[in-house]
């Protein structure tokens, strides 16, 4: 299956993707799943779950959170509840672990993108190595290198700030059957490959330019 796991949606900061559209691109750009990752809050991805749920929808939806730790960004899949922000990296991944989340370390040399700068002694799941936003393969092949050193398992997520770039990069998954648990255990058990693209330049510069604007508004008190 394909899965893309790392997608934002309007309960970031950062970006305008409604649920509705995320699942429509997902299912338009041949995905079988996708995580929402919202910074700091699960209330995206629990919102698009419940939302496939109602419109019968067959992509599948991973709740997920890109916490912020003390370094950097990390992604959780499916928490059983909230992670605090601003923990260190071991702390973070603790805390997820006691929920029950999947940890994935996403970007993790993309200085600009908060990326934590270091994988090694972290207790992940798997590393994403192809980010859809690394404009250019830096940070990417740096990531996919020290994976490949540790022996991790790797995989893609697109980083989509906007519905249309869902599944630009995406995670082929071996999972036994077309459940969330089983998706999950795979992603666990390393039955995970990347693949995809890079996401075109003047769409990472749109979504940077729509993260400013609602920050500008937020700070005015019109969001």
């Amino acid at each position: 299956m394909r899965f893309d796991l790392h997608v934002h949606s309007w309960f970031s900061k950062d970006s305008n993707s409604d649920p509705a559209s995320i699942l429509e691109y997902a299912k338009m750009n041949g995905l079988d799943g996708v995580a929402i990752c919202d910074h700091d809050t699960r209330e995206g991805g629990l919102v698009c779950s419940r939302l496939a749920k109602d419109t019968n929808s067959d992509i599948i939806v991973i709740p997920g959170v890109e916490v912020t730790s003390s370094k950097g960004h990390i992604l959780v899949l499916d928490p059983k509840g909230d992670i605090e922000s601003g923990m260190t990296p071991e702390e973070t991944i603790e805390r997820a672990r006691e929920l029950g989340g999947v940890v994935i370390i996403p970007h993790p040399f993309k200085v600009t993108s908060h990326g934590i700068g270091y994988v090694d002694g972290l207790d992940a799941d798997a590393v994403e190595v192809l980010n859809s936003r690394c404009v250019t393969g830096v940070a990417n092949n740096k990531a996919r290198k020290v994976a490949g050193e540790l022996g991790l398992p790797q995989v893609g997520g697109s980083d989509s700030h906007e519905a249309r770039m869902v599944g630009c990069s995406y995670t082929k998954i071996d999972a036994t059957d077309r459940t969330l648990e089983s998706v999950l255990e795979a992603i666990r058990d390393g039955k995970v490959r990347p693949g995809g693209k890079r996401t075109p330049v003047s769409y990472v510069l749109k979504q940077v330019v729509v993260g400013r604007i609602k920050k500008a508004k937020k700070a005015f008190g019109k969001a």
